[in-house]
């Protein structure tokens, strides 16, 4: 690894000067902290971070490598990368590279050597702050210049950005060596369409392993295109920026209510959220990381999760048909929701982690339960 320097510029004119662990050339994008101890691959191969620059909390990132079985896309899409500290000499068996060639390799600009205990109080403290990492720039104001004129998450459909060109089926379960405690589902399989707004590789080994027979369709597939496939259940997906922005895949959903059982995560619950007449407002430094707590109101139980979200459903917005299901307990914000009538629900947070706690996989037999009650109704 070279000793070539990089900077990182903040709106609020904050420069930090470290050194460069990835790709040469710039990139902007809003800046995000994540608490996550480990699973740095699977972060930035998540299509959620599109339009974001991620900032680790933890010190020393790197030190077991790159796996490329660990991905959950076929690539990386956070827009930069920032860590107190990488390590280039990985130690694993299971490492295929170091995490700096890889960083190169996929196009990441990256940065370490600076402060990121500062950096992630400033966001804490300022909220979403627009930044540029640079590795050909180190003029002060030209870096805030650039960091001012990024552009944010804020109206931007990054849905249609991330998503497959075209549907695709998924059969693959989670590997043998997988830590998961929920049993597999014998028996027919249940057809599910999963619209893809950024979908993670772990959400449809879960499916799969719930017994789902899954064909992944484009965010903006037209509801009687989706129908099409003769699901019996449709899945809505995690995915990258605002969502109000995601008109197509609003249309198509509000075509899909009442039809067919519905279950969302993430930007999935937010817009499904939307079409049942709540609204969704942009929070001042979101969740990210592997530690949220979150009470299932349902059964009073308290699980672990693992969070990627700058957008948050409004719980004042709730219309009267919908009913709260869970409640974070750092913020209070909304976590999960239900039609009380419709065989709909959705949570914010990801139950297949990747990085993170395995307490809410179980919402993936709650779903095929739903499904199996509705045929049967």
């Amino acid at each position: 690894m070279s000793d070539a320097r990089a900077w990182i510029a903040l709106e609020n004119g904050v420069v930090l000067e470290g050194r460069s662990i990835g790709a040469a050339g710039e990139s902007t994008g809003d800046l995000v902290f994540n608490t996550a101890m480990s699973g740095y691959q699977e972060i930035l191969t998540d299509p959620s971070y599109a339009g974001q620059t991620v900032l680790m909390t933890y010190p020393l990132i790197g030190n077991y490598g790159i796996a490329e079985e660990d991905s959950e896309s076929h690539r990386a899409w956070a827009e930069g990368f920032v860590v107190r500290e990488v390590s280039a000499i990985p130690s694993s068996h299971r490492s295929d590279m170091a995490l700096p060639d890889w960083l190169a390799r996929e196009g990441v600009v990256a940065i370490d050597g600076v402060d990121t205990r500062r950096l992630t109080k400033l966001v804490r403290e300022e909220g979403c702050l627009r930044c540029v990492i640079s590795t050909t720039d180190s003029d002060p104001e030209s870096l805030v210049a650039k960091a001012r004129a990024a552009q944010g998450t804020d109206g931007r459909d990054l849905a249609s950005v991330v998503t497959t060109d075209k549907p695709y089926g998924w059969k693959e379960t989670y590997p043998k060596s997988y830590p998961h405690e929920i049993l597999p589902v014998s028996g027919k399989p249940i057809r599910c369409v999963a619209y893809d707004f950024g979908i993670k590789r772990n959400i449809l080994r879960s499916l799969v392993h719930c017994g789902f027979d899954v064909t992944v369709v484009p965010a903006g597939t037209p509801a009687e295109d989706a129908l099409a496939h003769d699901p019996g259940a449709i899945f809505l997906s995690n995915g990258p920026g605002d969502p109000s922005a995601v008109k197509p895949a609003i249309d198509a959903i509000s075509d899909l209510i009442g039809k067919k059982p519905i279950f969302g995560i993430c930007l999935g619950h937010q817009i499904l959220s939307i079409v049942l007449g709540a609204q969704t407002k942009k929070m001042p430094f979101g969740h990210h990381g592997a530690n949220h707590p979150v009470r299932d109101i349902l059964t009073g139980r308290v699980e672990i999760t693992s969070q990627n979200h700058s957008f948050a459903v409004q719980e004042d917005s709730l219309p009267d048909h919908l009913e709260l299901t869970h409640l974070n307990l750092n913020d209070n914000t909304v976590e999960g929701m239900r039609h009380k009538s419709a065989e709909c629900f959705s949570v914010q947070y990801h139950p297949e982690a990747a990085p993170g706690p395995l307490d809410s996989a179980h919402l993936f037999h709650r779903f095929r339960d739903m499904v199996e009650g509705a045929a049967i109704r």
